[in-house]
C-alpha cells in the first residue's frame, strides 16, 4: 500500500517523538534554562504511541525512528521498541539520541529490537563538549558509541551540526573517523530550531564549504551508491574510507522534493513538515475513543497538509516550538 502526499510524494518514513525532556542543552537546540515541558498527562503513553503507528505502518509507513528531546530520558523506552517490534509490515526501527544514556541501555535495545543508532557527535573535544551541550561529557557519548558497536546497533550514523566558529575547525577530524571506522559521519546545516540566542545565518556554514575543507586536508571525496538510509543526506567516500560521509542540507540546498517523512510529537501532534506550524491532534480522538479507522484519516489528512516545500528563508524557522519539543 503506497501512502502519497498530494505532490505525489510517498510517504514512507514516520519520526515518533517520545518526550520533549532532555538531560543535555546544546546551544543550537534550546536556550540554557531549557524549554517549559509538557505535563505528564499530555505526553503519549507508549499505548498510545503503538496505536498510531500501527495505523501508520498499515498505511505505508515502513521505518520508523524514535527522537525526543532525548529519548532515553524517557522511562521503560526498551518496552515501547518491544511492543514496535510487534507491527507486521514495520521493516526498520532506529533512534536518534545524544549518546549520554547509551552505553548502560545499548545492548537492552537490541534485544528488543532496535535496529540501529544515530548519535549526536558535534566535537571531539572534551573542552568544545562541554560548551556545546552546556552539561554533558564527551566520555559518555564515546561510551555510548562503543556500546552501540558491541551491541549490533549498526551502521552507526554520527550526527555532526555545523557552527562556524563554534566546531566547523573541526569537520576534518571528524570526516577522518570513517577512515578508521565504519561509521557514517552526517554534516547537518546549521538552522533556527530553538537556538534564537545563537542564531545568526552567518553561523550556517554550507556543506559546499564543509566538504572543501574536509577534502582540501584529507583529499578528494567520491560519490557513493551506499544507502543513505531513508532521509535526505547525500553520501560520500575518502579513499581508503570504511565508513561514508553525507551532507544535509536543509539551507543551502533543500531536499523538500524527495521529502519521505511524517512526525508524530510527545505530546501527539502529526506534524507534516518539520518547518511549518501544521499540525493535527491525534490525542484527542485517542482518548475519546478513536478507532483505526479513524487513525488512519487522522494520518491521511496530515499526509495531504504536507507543503511542496519549507519557507526557511522567509520565516526564519519555526515559532512555536523548539527543535526538542518537535524531535528533528
Amino acid at each position: 500500500m503506497a501512502l502519497l502526499d498530494r505532490f505525489q510524494r510517498p510517504i514512507t518514513y514516520l519520526r515518533v517523538s517520545v518526550t520533549d525532556r532532555c538531560n543535555l542543552r546544546c546551544v543550537y537546540c534550546m536556550p540554557a534554562e531549557g524549554i517549559v515541558l509538557r505535563r505528564h498527562d499530555d505526553i503519549l503513553g507508549y499505548e498510545e504511541t503503538l496505536r498510531v503507528v500501527h495505523a501508520a505502518v498499515g498505511m505505508g509507513i515502513r521505518y520508523v525512528r524514535l527522537t525526543g528531546g532525548e529519548p532515553l530520558a524517557r522511562k521503560g523506552l526498551t518496552r515501547l521498541v518491544a511492543m514496535l517490534r510487534t507491527i507486521p509490515g514495520l521493516e526498520e526501527l532506529t533512534m536518534t539520541t545524544n549518546g549520554t544514556l547509551l552505553a548502560a541501555q545499548a545492548e537492552a535495545l537490541a534485544r528488543a529490537g532496535l535496529d540501529r543508532v544515530n548519535i549526536s557527535l558535534d566535537t571531539l573535544r572534551p573542552e568544545h563538549f562541554r560548551s556545546i551541550s552546556r552539561l554533558g561529557e564527551l566520555k559518555d557519548v564515546l561510551a555510548g558509541i562503543e556500546a552501540a558497536e558491541e551491541a549490533g546497533l549498526g551502521p552507526i550514523k554520527l550526527n555532526v551540526v555545523v557552527v562556524r566558529g563554534l566546531n566547523d575547525d573541526e569537520v576534518d577530524d571528524l570526516a577522518r573517523l570513517t577512515l578508521e571506522h565504519s561509521w557514517h559521519i552526517r554534516f547537518i546545516e546549521f538552522m533556527p530550531l530553538g537556538s534564537e540566542l545563537l542564531w545568526d545565518e552567518e553561523r550556517c556554514v554550507p556543506a559546499f564549504e564543509v566538504r572543501q575543507r574536509i577534502e582540501g586536508v584529507l583529499g578528494p571525496l567520491s560519490s557513493t551508491a551506499v544507502a543513505s538510509g531513508h532521509g535526505p543526506a547525500r553520501t560520500f567516500r575518502l579513499r581508503d574510507g570504511l565508513g561514508t560521509i553525507g551532507f544535509i542540507t536543509p539551507w543551502s540546498d533543500h531536499f523538500c522534493s524527495s521529502c519521505n517523512r511524517l512526525r508524530l510529537t510527545a505530546d501527539g501532534r502529526l506534524r507534516p513538515c518539520l518547518l511549518s506550524e501544521v499540525e493535527v491532534d491525534v490525542r484527542g480522538p485517542l482518548r475519546t475513543g478513536a478507532q483505526e479507522g479513524e487513525l488512519r484519516s487522522l494520518i491521511e489528512r496530515a499526509v495531504c497538509l504536507k507543503p511542496a516545500g519549507h519557507h526557511l528563508e522567509e520565516l526564519g524557522g519555526p515559532m512555536g516550538r523548539a527543535m526538542a519539543e518537535i524531535g528533528g
